[in-house]
């Protein structure tokens, strides 16, 4: 008789099952976590129970003084991986936040390291011995890239007998080795990629470590998640209308989005590949500016141009680096100042009051700095957005359509406002050439605005870089994402953009004006969404955008802005009502 073929549901919960059967027995929970009303957050303290002193001492450091710690041999790279591996267990387990598990051959990898250094007291490139996690979106040999598809089980991107499976590794994977990285786990992501939620019906919903009424964000969620749980200390997402930068905020993070072309994205799956409008690019996440600007400048040292025939030749830039820290210098010595524009709203929703108060935190802590603030009036981005979200759409969903009907899974509700239950009509190339236009103009325009600020700064040059909300909310209520405005704008124009965590929502502070009045049906839905008890501790954060390829400027100013706020009264609450 011939034998029946798994159902969707029996292929996803023996993934799950294999990838959960990874965690060692030692570092299973004993019993089912609390709930999110027992016990709402589930970092820092809450987590320490589960791990031996020296665990914590290692976990909670950031990626430089890992590497420092690994390349003077006071750590070795193998008590640092196991440490990592072993928070990186319990942070699934209390969010789900994982895809692929390879601890052995992250341990491997570490002896390996271990062995190197013992014999030539060297460490083997600027990241030895730091653990790296990775969204599933690359490819790393020993494991499969499922991008949270059932039917991208047991394939190469949803096609069998391509002798890639498996075996296959992505650039900035093979990068990440040579530079002395371990790579140890792959995180989640929604199915499609295209949401500010993680979700997918193998690992289920990925929540906020911090507020677990709340989404870890989307789509490097699992990232987010994990990162924020200290399980690790840095690691790689992907950004097409703010994949990075939404689970940055919604974790307390620092997480970049790259011009197109500074980092290589050559050997990773993707959805909807070969939409060039507006290019997914690839980016860091960690708890510090200092850790974003070590990978990323070790990746440039290893010429990823001469790789991937996208990414452009442009080294790591001290001295961009120094022509902001040398404006910084000259400011503290009343010799001079930078200037920021500040969009606190942008003409379509409203941010609910954790929002406003981080941003209005930002902006008073640069003036006590003695920098100068201006209102930031840009193009509508109304209109930018519109475009942005066409591109998503050019082929109606077929190849989304395509990886669903592999296994006859369902589309999360998340997704369906976007794609439907079939393809929809797709563009002719005419309209793609007309949508292409349009972009190149509003960017143009933009420019143009930008420029135009040299008028107002007082410092003779336009602003040097623009704070804005990340998302109109600290974090996303389930289902509820509905508006990536502040998000999309970026990738459109092709900024750069970093986060900087500010805050934490507070019920007691963060009361929504009983003078509100929505700009209209989507500033009212996340107005009616807003329950300062339910978001009452989650992170808050903003944005630094900056223009593009100013990757060494804005990580420069990141870091500036947010040791000032770590130092200042940036935690502190007012009882003004927003």
């Amino acid at each position: 008789m011939a034998s029946q073929t798994p159902s969707w549901q029996e292929k996803a919960k023996a993934k799950r099952d294999s990838v959960n059967s990874l965690i060692p027995e030692a570092w299973r929970l004993r019993s089912a976590p609390p709930s999110a009303e027992e016990q709402r957050d589930v970092t820092g303290e809450y987590l320490w129970q589960y791990l031996s002193e020296r665990e914590v001492d290692i976990t909670e450091s950031n990626a430089v003084d890992i590497v420092k710690h690994a390349s003077t041999g006071d750590w070795t790279a193998e008590e640092i991986t196991k440490a990592f591996c072993h928070r990186a267990s319990l942070a699934h387990q209390l969010v789900n936040c994982l895809h692929e598990i390879f601890f052995h051959a992250a341990i491997e990898d570490a002896r390996k390291l271990d062995d190197y250094f013992a014999k030539h007291k060297t460490p083997i490139g600027p990241l030895h011995g730091l653990p790296i996690s990775l969204k599933d979106q690359f490819h790393v040999r020993g494991v499969e890239t499922t991008m949270g598809y059932v039917g991208w089980i047991g394939t190469f991107q949803g096609k069998k007998g391509t002798g890639r499976e498996k075996v296959y590794e992505s650039e900035l994977v093979r990068e990440l080795r040579e530079l002395g990285a371990i790579l140890y786990c792959k995180t989640s992501v929604p199915h499609t990629l295209m949401t500010g939620e993680t979700v997918n019906n193998i690992i289920g919903y990925t929540w906020n470590p911090k507020n677990r009424n709340l989404a870890s964000g989307g789509s490097s969620g699992g990232e987010g998640a994990l990162i924020g749980l200290k399980g690790s200390p840095l690691g790689f997402g992907t950004d097409i209308g703010g994949s990075i930068r939404i689970p940055a905020a919604f974790n307390g993070l620092y997480g970049i989005r790259p011009s197109a072309g500074r980092m290589p994205y050559e050997g990773m799956a993707n959805s909807m590949d070969g939409q060039n409008t507006v290019l997914s690019v690839v980016g860091p996440l960690s708890s510090t500016a200092g850790g974003l600007r070590l990978v990323m400048k070790s990746l440039l040292s290893q010429q990823p141009w001469l790789h991937d025939p996208l990414v452009l030749e442009i080294p790591w830039r001290d001295e961009h680096e120094k022509e902001i820290s040398d404006l910084i210098r000259s400011s503290t010595q009343g010799e001079g100042k930078l200037c920021f524009g500040v969009l606190e709203n942008d003409g379509v929703v409203t941010p609910q009051p954790p929002v406003q108060r981080a941003m209005k935190i930002v902006t008073e802590t640069l003036e006590k700095l003695g920098h100068k603030v201006i209102n930031w009036s840009p193009p509508a981005h109304d209109r930018g957005n519109k475009i942005a979200l066409t591109t998503w759409t050019y082929d109606g969903g077929a190849d989304i359509q395509r990886a669903f009907a592999l296994s006859g899974e369902p589309m999360a509700d998340q997704v369906k406002p976007s794609y439907g239950n079939a393809t929809q009509n797709q563009l002719n190339a005419s309209e793609i050439a007309a949508t292409n236009i349009a972009k190149r103009e509003y960017q143009k325009e933009y420019m143009d605005y930008w420029n135009s600020t040299e008028k107002y700064t007082g410092t003779g040059r336009p602003v040097d870089a623009v704070v804005a909300p990340v998302a109109p909310f600290p974090a996303a209520r389930p289902k509820s994402y509905k508006y990536y405005g502040y998000s999309a704008i970026v990738n459109l124009l092709d900024y750069t953009s970093c986060v900087i965590p500010v805050t934490t929502a507070d019920q007691k502070v963060d009361v929504m004006s009983k003078d509100f009045k929505p700009l209209g049906d989507m500033d009212r839905k996340t107005f009616e969404l807003y329950d300062a008890e339910v978001y009452d501790g989650a992170h808050v954060a903003v944005q630094l955008i900056g223009r593009r390829l100013q990757e060494e400027k804005v990580l420069a100013l990141a870091e500036y802005i947010g040791e000032r706020l770590a130092g200042s009264s940036a935690g502190t609450k007012t009882s003004e009502k927003l």
